[in-house]
């Protein structure tokens, strides 16, 4: 019989313990901790108090915690004397069944990392999906985790005891992630559709207006009918439009729209859930609503933004800066590295040129723009919460640089005599290191860095490198420029150098509007998720959208230390499911603010 939220409230600590005992692997410490801090308001708090009783734990507890668990395929594997949670777990990854070749190589990576960590191999089995890892997969991953440091390791090996830990709750109170579920398997599809010379390799990148991007805004738009949108169209540069109607059909006179969306191109060889996850979350509402027969008082507009990361043109947010009239027609003239100006891609897609001014929305017909997004970083990870309000996407800086010294004998010209361009960029490295981190929530990068025809028996006397800084605030932001660029000034005028700077980028940053963040933070907590505030390092479409209307976001965690941009960049069934949910609530309260 499956337990009930209302049975771990109401019982007595002991039969309560009773009830969670074996969500944590002979470690019944944790549920008895856990449930000191009763009333639970949902299973997605319990879970995150029980995380953050462990992190809390002394590193011996924490320790025992990970030793409690078997290897993977291990020797309680072999003598079958696995917990009946680990015998199922290891039997939906197949590693009851291993070929000899599978076996020998998964009891060696067991070797080989407790030789270096001194305890087992941890890793949630049934995956994010909760339906079983590859083998191939898990040995993989195994073999990976082996050249990080002790420390994060550590932290990895709790990060996924959690989630086995998450799952087994799920199967004790019949908890099924059925929304989250449907999301993951949306993007999995898309995710067959790769550019040629990366699909070969198993690598996921979509440009703007391939093939592969054209299936994707095929499949989307196919998706988005399946789901009950009134009306779907892919749009003059590409993007993918689907609305669901308010209530009624007769006179929309003053009937507002609240636009949400991200993009579906990637990055080269990047991961499945940047962007995309902001377009499946909606259309998981949708097909709910429709699936009810409900309406709402305002229309929904679901948007695919067809381009955001600039990676084929050196243009970007082509996708959503085109509703808010901002497209450069010189950006038709364009070309991409075979040579094929973007004029003629969005011909060969059968997209109309001259209907590009037409796209641009009128701000006063919209609620707002919301945006649900991975947060491609480890904060949200580290703290064991799924959901994240954005209060900020930070505005960023960015520069081309050059350092000038005098190249010269590596042998013969006395340290004390030398213009090294390259030395005075690497001492502006560790004052930009230092600086960001003064602000807390300030970045600074320098990205590119490069000795142009250097050699190993010269003192460079060129250095090239980029600069990027980002804040969540101008002002701050702009405190670190000229921060940076007054340390620039005194190193080089120390050396004897000389510098050049050309400014490539300068965007704003985009503040959540304060009502819309609110928005997002009384979703979450009606979750009975703990609220955290955080700013976007990375740009997102709700930056563009910013410009016109009112905009806040909603991040959601990653896996793999939040890693985006990448082929590991991932999340679980459980964290989209309450992003569907949040985004459930958000439209469910808005509902009851329109009239």
């Amino acid at each position: 019989m499956a337990i009930t939220l209302e049975q771990l409230n109401a019982a007595a600590i002991p039969e309560a313990a009773q009830l969670l005992d074996g969500l944590y692997e002979h470690s019944p410490w944790i549920a008895w901790a856990a449930l000191a801090q009763r009333p639970f308001r949902s299973l997605p708090q319990l879970k995150h108090i029980m995380a953050r009783i462990v992190a809390e734990a002394d590193r011996d507890a924490q320790l025992a915690l990970v030793r409690a668990h078997p290897e993977l395929a291990g020797k309680a594997m072999v003598s079958q004397t696995l917990t009946a949670e680990s015998t199922n777990e290891q039997n939906k990854a197949g590693l009851t069944n291993c070929s000899p070749d599978e076996f020998a190589r998964i009891q060696q990576l067991n070797t080989d990392y407790n030789a270096r960590f001194g305890f087992p191999f941890i890793l949630a089995v049934r995956g994010p999906r909760g339906t079983g890892l590859a083998k191939q997969e898990i040995i993989e991953t195994f073999a990976r985790r082996l050249d990080n440091h002790p420390d994060f390791e550590l932290a990895e090996a709790l990060r996924n005891i959690h989630r086995i830990a998450e799952i087994r709750l799920d199967d004790r109170s019949g908890t099924e992630p059925t929304l989250g579920n449907l999301v993951w398997d949306w993007q999995e599809k898309l995710a067959q559709h790769s550019d040629p010379g990366y699909a070969e390799k198993g690598q996921l990148t979509v440009t703007y207006l391939t093939d592969a991007h054209r299936a994707c805004a095929q499949r989307i738009s196919t998706n988005m009918r399946d789901c009950g949108f009134d009306e779907v169209e892919i749009d003059a540069v590409g993007n993918v439009v689907g609305r669901y109607k308010a209530f009624g059909t007769g006179n929309r006179a003053g009937v507002k729209t609240l636009m949400t969306g991200s993009h579906y191109d990637t990055v080269r060889n990047g991961g499945k859930y940047d962007g995309r996850l902001g377009i499946f979350t909606p259309m998981a509402c949708v097909r709910e609503l429709s699936r009810q027969g409900r309406r709402l008082p305002f229309d929904l507009e679901v948007i695919g933004f067809a381009e955001e990361e600039g990676q084929r043109y050196k243009a970007t947010f082509l996708g959503s800066g085109a509703l808010i009239g901002d497209f450069n027609p010189q950006w038709l003239d364009q070309k991409d590295a075979d040579g094929v100006p973007m004029r003629d891609a969005m011909q060969h897609a059968g997209l109309c040129l001259d209907d590009i001014p037409k796209l641009r929305r009128n701000p006063a017909d919209y609620l707002g723009f919301v945006e649900v997004h991975i947060e491609q970083g480890p904060v949200l990870n580290e703290i064991d919460l799924p959901l994240g309000i954005v209060t900020s996407i930070n505005g960023s800086v960015r520069y081309l640089c050059e350092v000038t010294g005098m190249a010269s004998h590596a042998g013969t010209t006395p340290m004390n005599r030398r213009r090294d361009a390259a030395a005075a960029v690497s001492e502006l490295a560790l004052y930009v290191e230092k600086r960001a981190a003064q602000d807390g929530d300030s970045v600074a990068t320098i990205g590119m860095l490069n000795v142009p025809n250097g050699s190993i028996n010269v003192v460079p006397g060129r250095c090239l490198f980029s600069l990027d800084m980002r804040a969540p605030v101008d002002a701050q932001r702009d405190a670190l420029v000229a921060d940076v660029l007054a340390q620039l000034q005194a190193i080089c005028e120390r050396r004897g150098v000389h510098h050049a700077l050309e400014l490539t980028e300068r965007a704003a940053a985009a503040p959540s509007a304060p009502a819309w963040q609110a928005r997002w933070e009384r979703a979450v907590d009606s979750l009975g998720v703990p609220l955290h505030r955080m700013p976007s390092g990375a740009g997102h479409d709700a930056m563009k959208l910013h410009k016109v209307m009112p905009q806040a976001m909603l991040f959601v965690r990653g896996q793999n230390a939040g890693i985006s941009h990448n082929p590991l960049e991932s999340t679980t069934n459980n964290d989209m499911q309450l992003a569907v949910e949040a985004f459930q609530l958000l439209l469910n309260h808005l509902a009851t603010e329109t009239p």
